[in-house]
Parts: structure tokens; sequence; C-alpha cells
């Protein structure tokens, strides 16, 4: 008797299992993290190419042709500075900037990176090595999305090459 009752009670319970699952209540062995895969070189580069990333001080504009950098920023109170130099992009998700970086009186190199990952059609971007990941652009854009910090039109080449003809007129 007790075998009849298992073979009576297991072909019951399959559709309440399966309604469970197709309701959203997943068996805790079905359970998966989802990983982000990062975008291809392609992929940054399009994000990237011929566009002005604008900061709150100033932005970097990445031309397509010979992938030059140029870049601007002014803090105010004459804290001001330039770049010019090189991006890349890679198939880990990576656009990295390598710039000398000039002030009104001293010049450095710098290489700062930024990694990009997707989850379906959303982008995530982190600075790298150890920032934080953060939504870059929603898989249905958002007004507030970091993607829309870049804009087609420059406006800091020619800011940058004035900084840049200053600062070398002091000279």
């Amino acid at each position: 008797m007790k075998g009849s009752i298992k073979v009576m009670i297991l072909p019951l319970s399959l559709p309440f299992a399966a309604a469970a699952v197709y309701l959203g209540a997943e068996p805790v062995k079905a359970k998966m993290e989802i990983k982000p895969t990062p975008l291809s070189a392609y992929e940054v580069y399009s994000l990237y190419r011929n566009k002005t990333w604008q900061w709150s001080t100033g932005g970097a504009r990445f031309t397509a042709h010979d992938r030059k950098l140029v870049a601007f920023v002014d803090k105010g109170n004459g804290d001001r500075s330039f770049a010019e130099g090189n991006w890349y992009v890679s198939d880990l998700g990576m656009m990295c900037m390598q710039a000398v970086w000039t002030t009104a009186v001293d010049a450095g190199d710098a290489r700062t990176c930024f990694g990009h990952a997707k989850i379906g059609d959303t982008i995530y971007q982190r600075k790298v090595p150890n920032g934080e990941w953060y939504v870059f652009k929603h898989a249905k854009p958002k007004p507030n999305d970091a993607y829309y910090s870049l804009v087609a039109q420059d406006d800091i080449t020619a800011k940058a090459l004035r900084l840049k003809e200053q600062f070398l007129a002091k000279k």
C-alpha cells in the first residue's frame, strides 16, 4: 500500500512543481548567478569613437582616426590642464587612455582605464582596477545614464589647443 501511495503522489506533485517554476519560484539548486560578459573590443570602440566624454570639469575627445585623445580640465581658480595621447580598447572590455597631461608648471604621463561588461543588454562600467561597477547604459536607456555623457560634438579640442598655446607662450 505504501508503494502505491508514492506512485499516486509523484504524478500529482509534478504539475505543482512546474507551476512554481513557471511563476518564478525556482528550486534552490536551479538558481544560478548571472555573470557579466566583457564587451568586445569592437563594442567598446563603438561607444567611444569620434565622441567627446563630457566631465563636470572638462572632457576628453576620442578620434577614430589614429585613436588620438585630447582632453581638457578646468577645476577653477586657474587649475587647468590638457592632455594629448592615445586611447585603445581590448576584448576584455577595456578602454584605456594613455596621455601626457600638462599644467602651467609641469607635465607627466598618465594612464587611466575603464572596464565595460554587460548583463543582457545593460552595460556596466568601472574605473580599473578598483572602481565600483555602475550602470553605464540601461537595456532601456534612461535619461541619466552615464552613456549620455558621450556626445558627438567636439567642444574639447579647441579648448585644449588654446590652453597648450597659452602654456607654450609663457615658457
